[in-house]
């Protein structure tokens, strides 16, 4: 009874508010950015359609750590990737502009992937190391005033909520540009609309921000330790986020 109330809510209620928010969103961020008001359009439109979409979804958020923040510094926030709701609980909750670092395919969504492209989010190409490397150095030349980015080291969605291996790309952009790390635990939002399903069940989530972790003494003087550095922050990182992980 409760699964077929929620999903009345969901059709009636949700998708026709969400569908909206989204194409004014969108409207709203490309137009701006158009105009040269990037540094706002790119952030304050997708911070509060974000929040929107967790209240419309009857999802109350918890957020601890921001203190943990220094203003005007960038950051790479890396999070688990729970469910498609991450992206609502950075985007909304963290307080931080943010620039997204995202699937090439996600351009293709309409007015969607038009207005990341003007926010300046950074599209992934993995077809090769050059065009990998190409991103990354995207990814460094936006990063500056206090802008942040935000990434999903685990590279998609979690299949059963648990933690998956962690890709490299983030820690070494974050040691070339000595920039701290942000480790992010996320908890809930699996249950609230996990991987491969588009029913809302509406579910507390948490947002945990941990202490950064700086990189100033990294140095990268040869391959072999370049790995080594780039290992050892991954490792870390990981297991600072699983600390705070609840599992489903």
């Amino acid at each position: 009874m409760k699964r077929a109330i929620v999903f009345l809510y969901q059709i009636i209620v949700w998708l026709p508010l969400f569908s909206a928010a989204t194409i004014l969103t969108a409207l709203v961020t490309i137009t701006g950015c158009a105009l040269g008001g990037e540094r706002i359009f790119s952030y304050y439109p997708g911070k509060l359609w974000s929040k929107f979409t967790c209240w419309i979804s009857l999802c109350p958020v918890t957020v601890t750590g921001r203190e943990k923040l220094l203003p005007g510094q960038s950051y790479i926030f890396l999070a688990n990737h729970q469910g498609a709701y991450d992206i609502f609980l950075l985007y909304g909750y963290l307080n931080v502009p943010i620039k997204w670092i995202m699937k090439q395919s996600l351009r293709n969504i309409p007015l969607v992937g038009k207005a990341c492209e003007m926010a300046g989010f950074i599209f992934v190409d993995s077809s090769s190391p050059v065009a990998a490397a190409k991103t990354i150095r995207e990814a460094e030349r936006r990063l500056k005033d206090g802008v942040s980015v935000a990434i999903f080291p685990e590279g998609a969605r979690t299949r059963t909520g648990e933690l998956g291996k962690f890709k490299k790309g983030a820690f070494q952009m974050a040691i070339d540009m000595k920039l701290p790390v942000a480790p992010v635990t996320i908890n809930g939002s699996y249950k609230v609309m996990p991987r491969n399903t588009f029913l809302l069940s509406p579910h507390r989530m948490e947002l945990i921000i941990h202490d950064p972790v700086s990189t100033d003494h990294l140095i990268m003087e040869n391959l072999r330790e370049a790995a080594t550095h780039i290992r050892t922050l991954s490792e870390q990182s990981r297991n600072i986020i699983a600390s705070k992980l609840v599992l489903c």
